[in-house]
This record gives structure tokens, C-alpha cells and sequence, in this order.
């Protein structure tokens, strides 16, 4: 019964993400108080991601590394250079700008598994490509933010991979360590570490959307236009990768949603630790954005299955 309930939980995560969005933008007070817990949240997110690996996950990486390199290459070519191709379109000020690049240049988003997964796109090919990405994140995301918005703003590159190794690798590796020493006792309690992370993915985004309150009223047309097209040119990109690397259509389906989610909660986090609340913004409206247009497409191809595409 327990299992059932948290399985539900963690399915419609969504839901309960903008029904706490709406609750932390109308009594905001609640959750501010909660800011101070904010590397903590993301750090016990990750643990429950951890959690939930298995050693045979890092064994497909080993024996496919080839599809793991193009996803990879993928989202750390299109989703940055896109961001920062928007941002000069839409004339962003300087910290929306490196707001934007940040969410464009982080990891994958754990909630791409889950997605992956309703699809019926190829789930362990989504956790790798999650995987990898994440362990590339303490170079690659500062790097990147570094290299394409230092004109704008000074990037603290070092504070930042500190952070990411802080909140993303040690969790994460500590999960996975939990996973393989107590493998047994897990496995009788595994559901509740998707809803670990669920509950935490919703405290951070609630969060961020109670501290801005006061500027989503100002801004919140140009970055959700500016979001929304990242989004969807993210997935389109993913797709594109997929069929020009004759990809089978589960893995077109994983690279569309694993390329389209970025770790927009990793975003917030970094921007609100480093550059503050105004650039924590285009990282809030895409986690909200990701998370919608990822349910609607993992609902179209879950009534579609891959076996009954055509090639």
C-alpha cells in the first residue's frame, strides 16, 4: 500500500510542483524561511537519485560508451551555445543572462529518468547519459558559464565547482555507496528514495519562486518566452541527434527528453549561491517549463510505443 502511494507520489511530481509554485507565490513567508537549507535540499535530492542506481547502470555506460559520448557532447554543445544565442536575441540584462547560460550549461535533470521511463523510452540509457553528465558537471558548468558569460559578469569558477561537488558528487556517490552495502534492506524501501527527491525538487523550485516573488510580475514574460524556446529547441536538438546517429526511437525519445530536462534545481541553487535571486529566475521558469513539456511528450508516446513506429 505504501509502495503504491509513493509510487503515485513520485509519478505526478509535476502536479505537486505547481501546486506548491502557486502556494509559495501567494504566502511566500513560509518558504523563505527555508532558504538557508537550500544546499541541503539539493544534496539530499541527489543522495535519493544515488539511492536508486545500481552498479549494472554504470556497466552499460562501459559497454555502449559511444551513444553515452554523442547524448553527452549533445547537451553540453546545444543547450549552452542556445542559451547564449537567445540571450543576445532577446537583449537579457546581464544577470538574467548568466541566469540563462547557467541553466543551459548544467547536467541533465534527474527527472529525466522518471520521464524516460512513462515514455517507455530506453530508461537505462537516460540514467547514463544522467550519470555522466553529472560527474562531468564540476568542469563543464562553470566552464562553460565561464567561457560564455564572462563578458557579462565575472563567473567565481572555483566557488562554483565547489559547490557542484558539494551538493552533486559526494550525495551522489554516497547514495549509490548506500545502495551497494545495504542492497538488501533497500531494496524492501526503494520507492522512497524517488520520493525523497521528489519532495525536494519541490521544496528548492518553491523556494526560488517565494524569493522572486517581487520580479516575476516584471520579468516573467520575456524569460518564459526565452525559457520556452530553450525548452523546445532542446528537445527538437535531442531528437535531430538521435535520427542523424540512426538511433532506434526509444533512444531518440530518451536524448529528446534528457537534452530538453536540464538541472535547472542545480541552476537555481548556483545562481542563487552566487549571482542572486534575479539570475536564479530563467533557472526557475525552466524547471517549470522542462517539467511540463517532458509529461505532455512522455503521455503521447506512452499511448504510442516505440515498437509501433515506423523506423
Amino acid at each position: 500500500m505504501l509502495q503504491k502511494i509513493l509510487s503515485f507520489y513520485t509519478k505526478y511530481f509535476a502536479v505537486w510542483v505547481i501546486i506548491f509554485g502557486l502556494v509559495a507565490y501567494v504566502f511566500p513567508k513560509p518558504f523563505r524561511a527555508l532558504g538557508p537549507g537550500m544546499d541541503w535540499f539539493f544534496a539530499l535530492t541527489m543522495f535519493g537519485i544515488g539511492a536508486v542506481l545500481k552498479i549494472e547502470d554504470f556497466k552499460r555506460i562501459a559497454a555502449k560508451p559511444i551513444i553515452v559520448l554523442i547524448g553527452s557532447c549533445a547537451q553540453f554543445t546545444f543547450m549552452p551555445l542556445g542559451a547564449f544565442a537567445l540571450a543576445k536575441l532577446f537583449g537579457l540584462p546581464p544577470e538574467v543572462t548568466v541566469g540563462l547560460i547557467l541553466t543551459g550549461s548544467a547536467p541533465g535533470a534527474m527527472a529525466s529518468n522518471v520521464m524516460s521511463y512513462i515514455a517507455k523510452a530506453d530508461t537505462a540509457y537516460s540514467v547514463s547519459l544522467t550519470t555522466v553528465s553529472t560527474l562531468l558537471a564540476p568542469l563543464l558548468t562553470p566552464g562553460l558559464t565561464f567561457v560564455l558569460a564572462r563578458s557579462r559578469l565575472e563567473i567565481p569558477f572555483w566557488q562554483m565547482m565547489l559547490s557542484v561537488i558539494k551538493m552533486v558528487v559526494i550525495p551522489l556517490f554516497i547514495g549509490f555507496g548506500v545502495r551497494h552495502y545495504f542492497k538488501e534492506k533497500i531494496e524492501k524501501v526503494l520507492a522512497i528514495f524517488p520520493a525523497i527527491s521528489v519532495t525536494f525538487i519541490i521544496f528548492i523550485c518553491s523556494l526560488v519562486i517565494a524569493l522572486n516573488k517581487e520580479r516575476l510580475g516584471q520579468v516573467t514574460g520575456l524569460i518564459l518566452v526565452a525559457a520556452v524556446v530553450l525548452n523546445v529547441y532542446g528537445m527538437l536538438a535531442g531528437y535531430g541527434v538521435g535520427t542523424a546517429f540512426r538511433m532506434d526511437i526509444r533512444r531518440r525519445r530518451t536524448l529528446t527528453i534528457e537534452i530538453g530536462m536540464q538541472n535547472a534545481g542545480l541552476g537555481t541553487v548556483l545562481a542563487l549561491k552566487h549571482f542572486g535571486e534575479k539570475a536564479a529566475m530563467p533557472a526557475a521558469a525552466f524547471v517549470f517549463i522542462c517539467i511540463i513539456t517532458a509529461s505532455v511528450m512522455a503521455e503521447l508516446w506512452q499511448r504510442q510505443p516505440a515498437e509501433s513506429v515506423a523506423e
